[in-house]
């Protein structure tokens, strides 16, 4: 498969060239630049709408698939909050690892107190985070219940910290790509991998805004903002 064989060969280079980067204690931009060439790869054609913040940033954006990582790292550098299960994906749970990736399970209640103790120190060092609050992938036509918990990491806020929604819109291509259901992440990907053509991926970074009012007022603020930017009006924020 040519696309399979081209990220074969862009991984190899990006792990050589990132490899000399920390060899000289250098921040290295080869992660972000090879998560954004792989989306590219499979066909998305991104598009810029907005201007995401750099750094001391919480990104909190719909979820359609696991390309939506890719995308969204190429854009920003950004690190992630993910489900656990993602780390078990062939191939793209380790390429997420490349990019700090932070995984969570969602319903544990026991392990909460220590993830979101992992988020504040993330914090803590100025990183730009993506968090996924509907804590699933959609079909792109419903914005699912933003759920807060993770945000108690931000209860209070850290010094200078800012919020910033991202809708994520894949257009046309959304019923052939959106990860629904209980699909396999191996065929999801395959599926992924076969499909033709390109298709143009829209990332609409909206306003930042300060989080204030604790983690549940800052989910329904970021959620209404997507609302507004396009997303469905059905669901609302829960509060686990």
């Amino acid at each position: 498969m040519a696309r399979l064989a081209a990220l074969v060969g862009l991984l190899a280079a990006a792990l050589t060239v990132h490899g000399l980067w920390r060899l000289l204690h250098l921040p290295s931009p080869w992660p972000r630049l090879f998560l954004g060439s792989a989306a590219r790869l499979f066909g998305a054609r991104a598009r810029i709408v907005g201007t995401p913040l750099r750094r001391d940033v919480i990104f909190l954006s719909n979820h359609l698939s696991w390309m939506d990582i890719l995308l969204l790292a190429g854009a920003t550098g950004s690190a992630f909050v993910a489900k656990a299960e993602l780390r078990g994906a062939p191939l793209v749970g380790w390429l997420c690892t490349l990019n700090r990736t932070l995984f969570v399970r969602r319903g544990d209640r026991m392990g909460i107190e220590r993830q979101v103790a992992e988020l504040r120190d993330a914090l803590a060092h100025g990183w730009a985070i993506t968090i996924f609050p509907e804590g699933t992938t959609g079909d792109g036509r419903e914005l699912l219940p933003f759920k807060a918990a993770l945000l108690g990491a931000i209860d209070p806020p850290p010094p200078g910290l800012m919020i910033q929604p991202v809708r994520i819109d894949y257009g046309a291509a959304t019923d052939e790509l959106a990860w629904v259901g209980d699909e396999p992440g191996q065929s999801h990907a395959t599926r992924v991998l076969n499909r033709r053509g390109t298709f143009t991926a829209t990332l609409h970074f909206l306003p930042p805004f300060a989080p204030t009012g604790g983690r549940k007022a800052i989910a329904a603020e970021a959620r209404e903002r997507i609302v507004a930017a396009g997303g469905d009006l059905s669901g609302a924020v829960t509060h686990t």
